[in-house]
């Protein structure tokens, strides 16, 4: 039978062949970028879809999915700002990352700091959305309980006939951007001793990051 992490796999690419110092780059976002394209040339589903956790005041975690929707010096990815998210990073401005792509037998996890981004690149993202998508961030108070379905409903079509044309976007909707201070790179091995190396800020280390290996 077909291993199904083999199925689409890029080029050279094996699941038990490892992960090694030697493989990897020593910018760790270069790396990433590395890894997102192996995973889009696998057809793996969504490969930019990530899991995003933050934690407010009180500690208390949560997690939930969102989609990268940058990146350059960090991760960006968009919301309302006065979601559980987006109280929590207020409250705690760092949070964490996780990709898997099941495929390929991958992880990256990500953690480090978290700010909003500028209002122009806020704005630049909102305006090429769908219509419907804008609509749905003036309709829906993000995490805060409501009556029923209908009630959401009622909000969407009020806020068609406020925005007949052109749609603004919402003051409590934009972007975040996540700074990392550290990368783990998790590769999938047999019996479970997987190959799992981490990059973490050094200003001592050539590149700025020094790298270790983890036991699985």
């Amino acid at each position: 039978m077909t291993d199904p992490r083999e199925m689409q796999a890029p080029t050279g690419f094996h699941p038990d062949r490892g992960l090694d110092l030697p493989d990897l780059d020593p910018d760790p976002m270069t790396q990433f970028r590395r890894w997102l394209t192996d995973a889009e040339a696998a057809g793996v589903p969504l490969p930019n879809a990530m899991s995003l956790a933050t934690a407010g005041a009180d500690g208390a975690p949560s997690v939930r999915h969102v989609l990268l929707r940058g990146l350059g010096d960090g991760f960006v990815f968009y919301t309302n700002r006065e979601s559980r998210k987006g109280r929590q990073l207020a409250e705690n401005p760092r949070a964490a990352l996780g990709f898997l792509w099941k495929q390929l037998d991958r992880q990256v996890g990500v953690s480090g700091t978290v700010a909003p981004v500028s209002d122009d690149e806020s704005d630049a993202y909102f305006a090429g959305r769908p219509r419907e998508a804008q609509i749905g961030a003036w309709a829906s108070p993000q995490s805060a309980p409501i009556a029923d379905r209908g009630a959401l409903d009622a909000r969407v079509a009020e806020f068609e006939r406020r925005y007949p044309g052109e749609v603004p976007r919402p003051p409590h909707w934009g972007g975040y951007r996540l700074t990392p201070d550290t990368f783990e790179f998790w590769q999938g091995r047999t019996f479970r001793l997987h190959d799992r190396l981490r990059y973490v800020r050094d200003d001592a280390a050539p590149s700025g990051w020094r790298i270790e290996r983890l036991a699985p």
